[in-house]
């Protein structure tokens, strides 16, 4: 049978298995705060020793199109203050000024390139260099000769259209003119 509510010793049921499950248990108390310290500092080790990959590209400023309002104004440029960069397949060549031209063929990306337009950049004050593509040439061409310009310092440059001298100048022949400038 049951027995009666009153006849069962709740408290010494209780007392008896308490004082044994203090022994047995431990509290653990983690510290969380190393592993914390620890994770922030790989993070901003990793952030300050990495480099981000920064976009190749050039920055070129395109002007606006002329409203019907607005005339357009050409700025008159010396001829001597000229350097004509005309872009063939494999070579270009070079030119100053405009009238009866003494032409010069140098490679792509040569150090005579590079050194022609140093040259250029440090005795003419105002230089314009302008690039006229020829159909054999590509735009891998154009971003060497763009790249060039921008290492070596030239602050204006245009891309213009062939003029009759460039139309008349072919793919440079075996027997290339080489020359430092003037």
């Amino acid at each position: 049978m049951i027995p009666a509510l009153e006849d069962i010793e709740v408290e010494r049921i209780h007392r008896g298995n308490d004082s044994e499950k203090k022994a047995e248990r431990k509290s653990v108390n983690v510290d969380m705060n190393p592993m914390v310290d620890l994770a922030f500092l790989l993070l901003t080790f990793f952030m300050l020793a990495t480099t981000f990959s920064k976009p190749q590209a050039m920055e070129l400023l395109i002007p606006a199109k002329a409203d019907a309002s607005n005339t357009e104004k050409e700025m008159a440029v010396k001829e001597s203050k000229t350097l004509s960069l005309v872009l063939h397949s494999d070579e270009l060549t070079w030119y100053r000024g405009i009238t009866d031209p003494e032409t010069f063929n140098v490679a792509y990306d040569s150090k005579e390139f590079h050194q022609v337009l140093n040259t250029h950049v440090s005795t003419i004050d105002g230089l314009v260099v302008l690039i006229k593509p020829q159909e054999g040439s590509n735009y891998g061409q154009l971003v060497s000769v763009l790249d060039a310009l921008n290492l070596e310092g030239v602050k204006r440059y245009a891309i213009s259209e062939l003029s009759e001298f460039d139309q008349g100048l072919n793919q440079p022949s075996d027997e290339t003119t080489e020359g430092d400038g003037e």
